[in-house]
């Protein structure tokens, strides 16, 4: 008889993540589906091909694991390659330092189902997993720039507004192809020192004006570790500015017809600030509270914003 197709491929990218990297693999594998029904498939980015070696034979007993080092960096690449090398029509990423509940899979390949065709996308929870406490100056309405996701307790459809993330992500692949991959000019190369995102967002806005739908199943739930050198005021301030730039290179119309609203914003937060914070200092000065917070963050968002669309002012004559 010949083997029963795969369902699913679970695709974990990484780069130099050795340290947690074990552990998203061991949950890829400890998946609740037959192992004949789903593959696993590594993209190691990192520098070092006989580290990525090494690394790759403590997995070599495992049938439905693939380990691929590909040398050209870049997450949306890696991400691209990881789709190619798939044996199975679907596709889910899983982030290389977060971990998989065993029934993962099944809740995404079974969420594809029920919706059909039409549904091209899939987006599940994600949990945060804390490196260290939470600071009381993170807010609720924060924790989508540490990627946590929870729409609810309904595997449904997501409405306008609504977005899923990269950490928990699933694609038809044929749609994958379709809308043009991952787009290589958005998304993380090497280590930290860059933040520039968005290419999800920018892939699933393609597959929907194709017509693909996305839904989100609870149930395809992971935890997502929080490093500590995330919670600190100075890292969300940097992220705040890296998604500007993201969301100007994802869409340069609608960031170019934001601009004057954009630097309104960034003066009314700096007007409310001690004059002599009346300068960067003011979108760089620590805050004690959760509201201020949110509220620098937002103006530092637009003033890259603005920045990038171009400022023009003059003084009075």
């Amino acid at each position: 008889m010949a083997a029963p197709a795969r369902r699913i491929t679970a695709a974990i990218c990484t780069y130099e993540r050795y340290d947690l990297l074990p552990g998203a693999i061991e949950s890829a594998l400890a998946q609740s589906l037959p192992a004949a029904a789903f593959q696993v498939v590594v993209v190691d980015n990192s520098p070092d091909p006989d580290r990525s070696a090494r690394e790759a034979a403590a997995f070599a007993g495992h049938d439905n694991l693939l380990w691929h080092h590909e040398p050209r960096p870049g997450l949306s690449n890696a991400r691209n390659v990881a789709a190619r090398l798939a044996g199975a029509p679907l596709i889910a990423y899983l982030d290389d330092d977060a971990r998989a509940d065993a029934v993962w899979l099944e809740n995404i390949a079974g969420c594809f189902d029920q919706f059909g065709d039409s549904v091209q996308v899939v987006g599940g929870r994600i949990r945060p997993w804390w490196g260290a406490p939470r600071p009381a100056w993170l807010a609720d309405e924060m924790l989508g720039d540490i990627t946590v996701v929870d729409l609810g307790p309904e595997r449904r459809l997501v409405r306008d507004g609504e977005w899923v993330a990269g950490a928990n992500i699933a694609f038809r692949i044929a749609a994958l192809q379709a809308a043009g991959w991952f787009d290589t000019s958005l998304g993380r190369t090497g280590g930290g020192a860059s933040l520039l995102s968005a290419e999800e967002t920018a892939l699933t806005d393609r597959i929907r004006a194709l017509g693909g739908l996305v839904a989100y199943d609870p149930l395809a739930a992971v935890d997502h570790w929080v490093d500590p050198e995330r919670l600190t005021q100075r890292w969300f301030r940097r992220r705040a500015a890296w998604q500007a730039v993201s969301d100007y290179l994802r869409d340069p119309k609608a960031r170019l017809a934001q601009r004057e609203e954009s630097w309104a914003a960034v003066k009314g937060f700096l007007l409310q600030q001690n004059p002599a914070d009346r300068t960067l200092r003011g979108l760089a000065l620590e805050q004690d509270g959760a509201a201020e917070f949110r509220w620098q963050v937002s103006a530092v968002y637009n003033a890259v914003t603005a920045l990038l669309a171009g400022l023009d002012e003059r003084d009075d004559l």
